[in-house]
């Protein structure tokens, strides 16, 4: 009876190893991971990271050799702290912290200790390694930019947060990703594939050889080199011109959307967030409240179009019959509406205005005459918004552009839905909104989509994606890319406004800005602009803004320029979109005159004006001042004076 009792047992738990066996490794669907065997120690090896190139392939994004201390916290034995501590330049509460954070992350697999060490460091330590065991120098690259331009382009790269490994489990403790601008668009691209070699270790965890015989272990792969469509030197004019002003320019090549130059001012120099002073320089560039770098304002900065935004009414009103190119409407300094009589100002200079002369010297009264008579031509004013709003969105607004940068803002076009909930208990008509006619009101939009609208109407009714990409080495770009995009605008209504377009430079609001040689197109705006200081909405000096192509038959340039602060449209924002469009078309710069203004005039006391905890008036104290004017009146407030 014993026996068979004992061999019933036996029985019993020979089955029950058989089926928990059979729950692991078949119905659990659990495999073998190799990455998780703690007996096989993982080394890996980082490719190369692919080169950046602008479109006249000049190279602007390199690699440089890093070095990091890598550890594994169970592997770290008995080592003399203090020696180690003085070998890194760190103190002895800095070690315990870093190998604290490496075994919150894993006891078993490697992960950094300290990145970033320079040749000479790496040169002297790595002869020393040996006696620190559970420690040894891993090679990867770094960026070396070999420019100084373009860093709101170029973006950086930088160690992977938790979140990007989580969702990527390419991505380990410790491996460099790209955070910002064509580094993190084309990530994929840039990165390669890590090579891994994996050791076998024994029960005293001491590495005993390959594991299989190298048979698992894999080389790395380089990444691809791309180029992108910015031009450098157009690219490096622009910042330039943009010294001591905060704002934008968004250029675009009409026949391909190709971004010409993207510019963010002020900006700062990519190599700034390479190496072991990243964090400290990020940091600083991160609490700049007053100028913002790390902002892209040609993607990010959300604003009313202002008189740019006319030729869109004027398109919309000629494609719904309101009006054909010589319409005319009298303007008496302004256009009165309403029950109330109230009154747009209009600083055209009043008279008969037709619709090439309402472009050319920006009539209030005639664009909001055209907005009115669009929006009441339908039964009801719902239909005649919508309408209106989707003729808008066709131009790429009030929408993102889908371009292959990974930030933006949708901006916003109103439609009927939006009236219906902003004013739920009035029936609103065309008056209610009339701002909207001359690019104000709840009209907002970004320098790259007015970019990008600019760009429309230069090609008489269609536009391509804006992109930053032009080659991937071994590969084609997307094809929504070379998508075309029609607007809702027939062509034939395109023609009378170009017309007044280029009639704003040669007797219109830009006649001073026309540069010799060049047939230049282009709207001159202002934006309101206003900031809550201490709880109080506060208007400070309006936006200068201006869109211009060029040449006017054959486009070659669609440009936007955003000066924030910079009064009004011809002032900065003109002079500035005239001497790119001649720096991109001759190569040279014949408004010298143009230039040196640009140059020597800043808009810092402007930007400080939120900051100083002195009260202003903007009609009053808008005063343009010199660099030198700027300068010598900080020195005077200095304390030291």
């Amino acid at each position: 009876m014993r026996k068979l009792l004992l061999f019933s047992v036996v029985i019993l738990v020979g089955i029950t190893f058989i089926a928990r066996l059979f729950y692991l490794q078949i119905y659990s669907g659990k495999t073998y991971n190799i990455y998780e065997d703690n007996a096989i120690k993982k080394v890996f090896h980082y490719p190369k990271r692919g080169y950046v190139y602008d479109r006249n392939g000049v190279l602007l994004v390199a690699n440089q050799p890093s070095y990091d201390v890598m550890v594994i916290p169970r592997q770290v034995e008995n080592i003399d702290i203090k020696e180690f501590c003085s070998l890194l330049k760190i103190t002895e509460e800095d070690y315990h912290k870093k190998l604290k954070r490496a075994t919150t992350y894993s006891p078993w697999l490697p992960s950094p200790f300290l990145s970033h060490l320079s040749k000479e460091d790496y040169g002297f330590l790595s002869e020393k390694m040996r006696k620190f065991t559970g420690y040894y120098i891993q090679k990867r690259s770094l960026r070396d930019y070999q420019t100084t331009i373009g860093a709101n382009v170029l973006g950086y790269i930088a160690e992977a947060n938790q979140r990007e490994i989580n969702k990527d489990p390419y991505y380990k403790m410790g491996d460099l990703i790209g955070k910002q601008g064509i580094e993190i668009s084309y990530e994929k691209e840039l990165r390669g594939v890590k090579g891994v070699k994996f050791i076998q270790k024994d029960r005293l965890n001491r590495d005993i050889g390959p594991y299989k015989n190298g048979e698992k272990d894999t080389i790395p792969i380089a990444g691809k080199n791309i180029t992108i469509t910015i031009d450098s030197k157009l690219q490096a004019y622009g910042e330039y011109l943009m010294q001591n002003k905060v704002g934008g320019i968004v250029a675009i090549e009409p026949s391909t959307g190709e971004i010409l130059s993207l510019v963010s001012a002020p900006t700062y120099n990519p190599n700034l967030l390479v190496g072991r002073e990243r964090s400290k320089n990020y940091n600083k560039l991160n609490n700049d409240s007053i100028h913002l770098p790390l902002i892209d304002k040609g993607l990010l900065r959300m604003h009313e179009p202002g008189s740019p935004f006319k030729s869109l009414i004027a398109l919309t009103a000629l494609q719904e019959g309101v009006i054909n190119e010589n319409t005319s409407v009298t303007c008496n300094h302004g256009y009165v509406y309403g029950r109330n009589n109230r009154k747009m100002g209009c600083h055209c200079g009043g008279g008969k205005r037709n619709l090439n002369s309402g472009i050319a010297q920006s009539c209030n009264a005639y664009f909001a005459n055209a907005f009115k008579k669009t929006i009441d031509k339908f039964d009801n004013a719902d239909e005649g918004v919508n309408t209106w709003s989707n003729h808008i969105k066709s131009f790429g607004l009030g929408n993102y552009l889908g371009y292959d940068l990974t930030i933006g803002k949708k901006g916003n076009i109103p439609d009927g839905a939006y009236y219906d909930k902003w004013y739920p208990d009035f029936r609103w008509g065309a008056t209610t909104i009339i701002s909207n006619s001359i690019g104000q009101g709840e009209v907002l939009v970004t320098p790259i989509q007015l970019a990008n609208m600019t760009a429309a109407i230069a090609n008489r009714g269609y536009y391509f994606t804006p992109h930053i990409i032009k080659e991937i080495e071994g590969d084609t770009i997307p094809s929504k890319y070379t998508t075309k995009h029609e607007t809702t605008i027939d062509k034939k209504h395109f023609n009378p406004v170009i017309e007044g377009l280029f009639d704003v430079y040669n007797k219109g609001t830009a006649e001073f800005l026309q540069v010799p040689g060049i047939e230049i197109c282009g709207k001159t705006g202002t934006a309101e602009n206003f900031t809550k200081i201490d709880g109080e909405r506060k208007q400070l000096t309006d936006h200068s803004i201006f869109i211009a192509f060029a040449p006017k038959d054959n486009p070659k340039i669609a440009i936007a320029v955003l000066v924030e602060n910079g009064y009004y449209g011809a002032r900065f924002a003109g002079r500035i979109a005239s001497l790119m469009i001649e720096q991109h078309i001759k190569g040279n710069i014949s408004r010298t005159d143009l230039e040196n203004w640009v140059l020597n005039h800043t808009l810092e006391h402007e930007y400080d004006k939120p900051f100083s905890r002195k009260p202003f008036n903007i009609n009053a104290d808008s005063k343009i001042m010199t660099v030198e004017e700027y300068n010598l009146l900080n020195q005077k407030a200095s304390p030291s004076n």
